[in-house]
């Protein structure tokens, strides 16, 4: 097959179901595993570089007011590829194209390929949705070993945590500028790394919260992951915030529980890696458990910053 992902998390299950060899196209994001940035790129964002996190949003919010597309897809590069997949997602247009973008496309092609688009709310859907990229492609036989291995982690994972009593009390910060929490999937992972998301539900968007309701919900532990951001990444833009005294009040801040968080690994991108993300919580939350080094190296502790009055 000639297969084309329009989506990183897309690409991560195709290479994890051994089919890299079929995959020729891929997004300007697919990064994982390194293989694939040697594929076409087909699709672009239409953000320039370098904004900051609030020019990010405010820019974000133009496009959707004028219910223009963040993306586009490359029609010429495209037919060149000749694809008889195309793996694309209606979950979140701000994340990557949407199956409208494509479809202007494939518009005047004499040859359409079959698209399959991923719409996960939440675990048990990436889960379906590798089976559904499996069932497209002929890996069932490679899915269900895949996916029997993740729960025999989970299962692992959840005879360590049988023996704490504690569930910290847990603020996802999915984006800084302006504040949002995590939705879909992760108050999922937070909970099976055992605790307890203050403001997140299992299946619902994320959305944005006012610095006034994190201060009064005194999250114990403050994870902070935005979208699409390394580790590295959400460190810098955490340490360059400037934020008011009362922040230092928040427990997490006073006892430096306080964490960058790996999230274009581990957290905003729904495929397989998703399982190391919730064993990397659950070491952020629970230290005394042991995990493997990469879920150990998906986060980092971080110094409060400066707080300025206001």
């Amino acid at each position: 097959m000639r297969i084309v992902s329009l989506l990183p998390s897309a690409t991560e299950i195709l290479f994890a179901l051994g089919l890299g060899d079929e995959v020729v196209g891929v997004s300007h994001e697919c990064d994982f595993p390194a293989q694939a940035r040697n594929r076409r790129v087909v699709i672009q964002s239409r953000l320039p570089h370098g904004l900051s996190a609030l020019e990010i949003d405010s820019l974000v919010r133009q496009f959707m007011a004028r219910a223009e597309s963040l993306y586009s897809v490359d029609g010429a590069i495209l037919r060149e590829l000749n694809p008889d997949l195309v793996v694309t997602q209606d979950l979140c247009h701000v994340c990557s194209a949407s199956p409208e973008d494509l479809s202007a496309v494939l518009r005047d092609f004499e040859k359409r390929p079959e698209v399959l688009c991923l719409n996960p709310q939440n675990l048990s859907d990436v889960w379906r949705d590798v089976m559904l990229v499996a069932q497209a492609t002929y890996r069932v036989h490679v899915a269900e070993e895949l996916i029997r291995e993740i729960h025999e982690r989970l299962e692992t994972l959840q005879r360590q945590l049988e023996t704490t009593t504690a569930r910290p009390r847990v603020a996802f910060l999915e984006w800084l500028e302006p504040f949002y929490v995590g939705g879909h999937w992760v108050p999922e992972m937070v909970a099976l790394a055992g605790g307890e998301d203050l403001f997140g539900r299992i299946g619902t968007a994320s959305f944005r919260v006012d610095l006034k309701d994190i201060v009064a919900a005194a999250p114990e532990i403050i994870v902070v992951s935005p979208c699409g951001y390394d580790a590295e990444q959400a460190h810098r833009e955490y340490t360059a915030m400037n934020l008011p005294s009362e922040w230092n009040a928040i427990p997490a801040v006073k006892n430096s529980r306080v964490f960058a968080f790996e999230a274009t690994s581990y957290a905003s991108r729904p495929g397989p890696r998703l399982m190391t993300g919730v064993e990397a919580l659950a070491k952020i939350f629970h230290p005394e458990i042991v995990v493997s080094e990469e879920a150990a190296s998906a986060f980092h502790v971080m110094n409060r910053p400066a707080a300025v009055t206001r």
